[in-house]
C-alpha cells in the first residue's frame, strides 16, 4: 500500500510505501498483516511509476525493511537516482552499517505502548536526519504535535 504522507518525515512531502515480511513483533502493532509475504514485489520500474504518479513528493519512506537487505538497499539507491530523498522506519533499535549510507533519514525502536509513539517525549523511538554520515536525532520536531492529547 502506499500513500502521501506529510508528518512523518519533518518538511517533507513523502511518497510512503508498506513494505511486507516484518521481522518485528510490536505489541499493539498497527499493521500485523505486514508481517506476512504480501503484495506485489517492489521494482525499480514500479517506484519509477509511483513516483511519476504522485507529483510533488521529495522523500520516498520504506515503511519496514523486509527481510532482503541487498534488495532494499538497491532499491534505496534508485530512488537516491531519480533525485528524491529516502528515509526508513524501522522496528529494530539498531540497523547494518550499510544502512547509514544509503538513507537520509532511520526512524529507529518498535513500538512500546508505555513509551507512546514518536510525537511524544516519553517515545522509545527516534528518528535521525544522516548528512555527510553524521547522525543527527531529530525526534524533538515532532513532541509539539502530541502535547495535549
Amino acid at each position: 500500500m502506499t500513500s502521501v504522507v506529510l508528518e512523518e518525515i519533518p518538511d517533507r512531502v513523502s511518497l510512503a510505501v508498506d513494505i511486507s515480511n516484518c521481522r518485528g513483533n510490536c505489541v499493539g502493532c498497527h499493521s500485523p498483516f505486514l508481517k506476512q509475504d504480501i503484495g506485489e514485489p517492489l521494482t525499480e520500474a514500479l517506484i519509477d511509476q509511483l513516483v511519476e504518479e504522485n507529483f510533488g513528493v521529495n522523500c520516498f519512506l520504506f515503511l519496514g525493511e523486509g527481510r532482503d537487505p541487498g534488495t532494499l538497499l538497491r532499491l534505496a539507491a534508485h530512488v537516491r537516482s531519480l533525485g528524491l530523498e529516502v528515509a526508513l522506519y524501522s522496528g529494530r533499535e539498531a540497523v547494518d552499517a550499510p544502512y547509514w549510507d544509503a538513507f537520509d533519514y532511520i526512524k529507529l525502536g518498535p513500538y512500546r505502548p508505555e513509551c507512546g509513539p514518536l510525537n511524544q517525549p516519553t517515545t522509545n523511538q527516534r528518528l535521525y536526519r544522516v548528512r555527510s554520515g553524521v547522525r543527527e536525532d531529530i525526534t524533538a520536531r515532532f513532541w509539539h504535535r502530541g502535547v495535549g492529547q
